[in-house]
């Protein structure tokens, strides 16, 4: 069930595409896992079209962002599910790249490589949460996340 309406097929297929971005961002991040594990590499399958659009468009990052927010977010046409999913997907985005900026700093050690893979496995636990709670129609509640997301939409 949904918060405000109903979802219908197009609207979940583009919210849970929604949630390839963030977990695009966190690749560099399952690097060791990836090393320890080849198999896992199962996992970039989906988001190979992402990296044919970062990897052709220069500044990809930052004009998705700012297209998400404004024409997707900020448009009260769009669907509040699509709204929703966009957000929660962005904020996920920032959380990565906030990650980006600190985890460096540590150096390479055991507990870095450690942080790597939580922050890893946490993308991946959330964005997969939310790409099937996206499919079947309703809204992925993630802690602090998910408030976040409700106050940018309305």
């Amino acid at each position: 069930m949904t918060w405000r309406g109903s979802a219908d097929a197009k609207h979940r297929i583009f919210a849970s595409l929604l949630y390839l971005i963030p977990l695009f961002d966190a690749i560099p991040f399952g690097r060791f896992l990836f090393n320890q594990f080849p198999f896992l590499k199962v996992i970039l399958i989906p988001l190979i079209p992402v990296q044919i659009i970062y990897q052709t468009v220069p500044y990809a990052g930052i004009i998705i962002f700012f297209i998400l927010f404004l024409a997707v977010v900020r448009n009260e046409k769009v669907a509040h599910f699509v709204r929703f999913n966009a957000m929660q997907s962005i904020l996920i985005g920032i959380i990565i790249f906030l990650c980006s900026l600190l985890l460096p700093w540590l150096g390479i050690n055991l507990l870095t490589e450690t942080l790597y893979s939580v922050v890893f496995l946490g993308t991946l636990a959330a964005c997969g949460y939310s790409i099937i709670q996206s499919c079947l129609g309703l809204y992925a509640e993630l802690p602090g996340i998910s408030e976040a997301a409700y106050v940018q939409v309305r």
